[in-house]
Parts: structure tokens; C-alpha cells; sequence
């Protein structure tokens, strides 16, 4: 069993990696529940915007250290496009499940890791900053949960492959599940505060006053 932790000073936090995952934006296979009110057109623009948002907040944070995890796989042009144009590692996601690929990207890289989605408009540099410092302040585990009872980030100080097991996914008992099993293994974790996704035809309302609060 690994028990190797960094401690608070070192300078490895400052170069900690984040890791993000992201859909293609397919027309009909991205932000479905979102096409009633947008379009299959309309809905995977805003997919490559949103993906394209967190790209970006995930450069500003660590800088050269972003691992852009792709679905179905990096081939995509969106994909091949961004990582030509900027220091991205792209990737495959690998696994039966959200869970199984979440735990596969965790697994692959030894460390202190960040891990974020795309559906998350108003997730930002505080934030991020928040979740190192709960890792770095003793933390096994940093979440960041959505109202919607999932979760927008998740940062781990080592591979926990358990947290992803027996989940409901897509379901409003994620988070509630993640912490029967944070319980399960006695691990110590934090949530700084509550974001919301974009998910729903209902969410747009929330993203139009964000954007027009920060134009």
C-alpha cells in the first residue's frame, strides 16, 4: 500500500497537474437533454465552448500540466485541433463507466491530481486554488459537488479506485454515494462549496447572467 504523501511545503504543489474530461461535440451525442431548447446544432457549440472554457481555466492554473481526456477517443478534430494548438496532452478515456474512466485517469499518474468536467461555466482559478489547498492541507480527497447531486471536481492525493465503484451515475445520488464510500475507506476529504452544471434547459437562465455578469 502507497502511504507517501507530500507535505504542505512542498514545491511539487506547485506544479500539481489537473486532469479534464470532455465529450466530443457531436451534434446529437453531446448535451442531449439540452436539445429541446438549443438544437442538436446548438447544443454541441455550447459543448465546445464549455469544453473549450475549462481548457483554458486548466492551462491558467497548470500551466503545461493539463491532460485533456477525450470521449469517444482523441481522434476527434475538435480534439486534434486543440492539442495542435496548445500544450494539451490529449487522451483516451478508457473504462466501462464514468467511474471506471475517472479512476484509469487517477491511476495514471502517481500523485496529487485535480480532475475536472465541462459542465461547470462557474468554476474558476478560486476554486481550483480551494482544492489544492485542501489536498495540501492533509486532505486523501477534495469534491466539489453540484446542486444537482453530482460533482464538478474531484481532486485525490492518490489513486482511490473505490470512491468510483457501485455509483449511479448521471443520477442526483452521486455525491451522496461518493461519501458513503469516502466512509467506507476512512479517507479524510472536503468540500469548499457547492457549483451548478449546465445540464438542463433551466440551467441556460443561470449561464446567461453569468456570462452577462462577466462580459
Amino acid at each position: 500500500m502507497v502511504t507517501d504523501r507530500l507535505s504542505a511545503d512542498s514545491p511539487a504543489w506547485d506544479r500539481l497537474p489537473i486532469a479534464v474530461f470532455a465529450k466530443a461535440p457531436q451534434a446529437g451525442t453531446v448535451k442531449t437533454r439540452l436539445i429541446p431548447a438549443l438544437g442538436a446544432a446548438g447544443a454541441a457549440r455550447l459543448a465546445r465552448r464549455l469544453a473549450l472554457n475549462a481548457v483554458r481555466l486548466a492551462a491558467r492554473f497548470a500551466p503545461q500540466r493539463v491532460t485533456l481526456w477525450c470521449a469517444p477517443d482523441a481522434q476527434h478534430r475538435f480534439f486534434r485541433a486543440l492539442h495542435a494548438r496548445s500544450t494539451v496532452a490529449i487522451r483516451n478515456q478508457i473504462g466501462a463507466d464514468l467511474g471506471a474512466r475517472m479512476a484509469h485517469a487517477f491511476a495514471d499518474r502517481p500523485g496529487p491530481l485535480l480532475l475536472i468536467g465541462t459542465d461547470c461555466p462557474a468554476l474558476c482559478m478560486e476554486h481550483l486554488i480551494a482544492a489544492k489547498v485542501a489536498l495540501r492541507n492533509g486532505n486523501d480527497a477534495v469534491f466539489i459537488p453540484a446542486d444537482d447531486g453530482g460533482y464538478v471536481l474531484v481532486g485525490l492525493h492518490r489513486a482511490q479506485p473505490r470512491l468510483f465503484e457501485d455509483i449511479a451515475w448521471g443520477s442526483r445520488h452521486v455525491m451522496a454515494q461518493t461519501r458513503e464510500r469516502l466512509r467506507e475507506t476512512g479517507l479524510r476529504w472536503s468540500e469548499p462549496l457547492t457549483l451548478w452544471d449546465v445540464d438542463e434547459p433551466a440551467d441556460l437562465q443561470r449561464l446567461a447572467k453569468l456570462n452577462g455578469s462577466s462580459a
